[in-house]
């Protein structure tokens, strides 16, 4: 059999060309599939096949799941059975979107069934007050474990990344003595170098300052709760109860759609703020902000993040005149579209040139890069805002 330049044979290329195209009537690889092939190709089929219409023409994409939790729960088997897991988590999703199965998610043996990642969470979320008591702590299992999974992955660089910006930020030129960072001092007097005594004279002292046990930051999280952001909203948890966790940062974190819910309370534990949102509905940010703004004691030490796609269904001009207040008294805004690996969500382009123009660019970060950006606002410097 003769083969391409990477290696792969004809065969080879017909049978995962098959597998794309689904074994309809012009395919035209003619190529039968067997084993596990045609399983993958089965479970596929369920999912994106093509019925046929009583004409013979190919119809509008349907799945073959229909509703029936037992067709559903041996097709999640076969899918993580035969794919891996970052696949499994696409056709998943694919399935609640496409086919409508999102209601089945409130039986506890699809829960247990099914690859938990963050989009399940955001549906799980959705479905919260229609859940019934026999779901929900299979639901709250599910959840626990992608925030655990999540709090093992950012928690300790965002933990180290933060500490060393407050340190940074602490840090005064007239130290006293035993407050003195020496190799910061000798790396900022190297010009002062006198060969003949081979010493440094130092004429300018860079120290610590003296650490402090109490709180020397104050972050805020103000987080839209509109359908569109249930990914941001899972990762601006998991991020609050680090936040919560650092004795030197008080953290405050409120969730909004038309309504105001202050969630600080429940920071001890991720999933208890989860439970507490209300995913979908409209939109009020101006109110939001006037809640945030009222319970800023600090002003010149206090950072606050809003999450939104600034879809704004309050009083625009007022929301911008109190993002120019909590900037006027020393505030550090930040605005993100988005908080997770999806990039920015379609947003409302003239409110977020509105805030560009208030130096207060929006835009979108990915989790990893989240620490980087609550740093540089902590510490007062300009944002890594990544490029478009």
């Amino acid at each position: 059999m003769s083969g391409s330049t990477d290696g792969t044979t004809d065969d080879e290329r017909l049978r995962r060309w098959r597998l794309v195209l689904g074994g309809g009537d012009a395919e035209g690889t003619g190529r039968a599939l067997t084993g596990i092939d045609a399983a993958m190709d089965r479970a596929l089929a369920e999912l994106y096949g093509r019925e046929r219409r009583a004409d013979g023409k190919g119809g509008d994409r349907s799945g073959g799941l229909g509703g029936s939790a037992p067709s559903v729960a041996r097709w999640l088997g076969d899918i993580r059975t035969y794919f891996p897991s970052s696949v499994v988590q696409v056709m998943q999703r694919d399935a609640i979107d496409r086919l409508g199965l999102a209601t089945l998610l409130l039986e506890p043996e699809m829960l247990e069934a099914v690859e938990a990642d963050v989009h399940l969470v955001g549906t799980l979320l959705s479905l919260n007050k229609a859940m019934p008591e026999t779901t929900r702590e299979t639901a709250r299992a599910v959840v626990r474990k992608v925030v655990d999974d999540l709090e093992k992955r950012l928690a300790t660089r965002t933990r180290a990344t933060l500490t060393g910006a407050l340190d940074r930020s602490a840090r005064i030129s007239r130290p006293r003595h035993r407050d003195i960072d020496w190799d910061r001092t000798i790396r900022a007097n190297l010009k002062n170098y006198l060969p003949q005594y081979r010493t440094v004279v130092p004429d300018r002292l860079i120290g610590h300052g003296r650490a402090s046990q109490g709180v020397r930051k104050e972050v805020v999280l103000c987080i839209d709760q509109s359908g569109s952001m249930a990914a941001s909203v899972v990762y601006a948890s998991v991020f609050g109860a680090v936040l919560a966790s650092m004795r030197s940062i008080a953290t405050r974190l409120v969730v909004f759609d038309t309504a105001v819910v202050d969630l600080t309370d429940r920071l001890d534990d991720p999933v208890d703020v989860l439970f507490g949102t209300r995913l979908g509905g409209g939109t009020d940010i101006n109110r939001a902000l006037a809640h945030c703004q009222a319970r800023i004691g600090r002003p010149a030490d206090t950072v606050v993040v809003l999450i939104s796609d600034l879809y704004e269904g309050g009083i625009r001009d007022e929301m911008l005149k109190r993002v120019a207040a909590m900037k006027a008294s020393g505030v550090q805004f930040v605005a993100l579209l988005a908080l997770s690996d999806e990039g920015a969500p379609a947003y409302d382009r003239d409110h977020a040139a509105a805030l560009a123009a208030l130096g207060v660019p929006a835009f979108a970060c990915t989790p990893d890069l989240f620490p980087e950006i609550m740093a540089a606002a902590l510490e007062k410097r300009p944002l890594p805002i990544p490029t478009a």
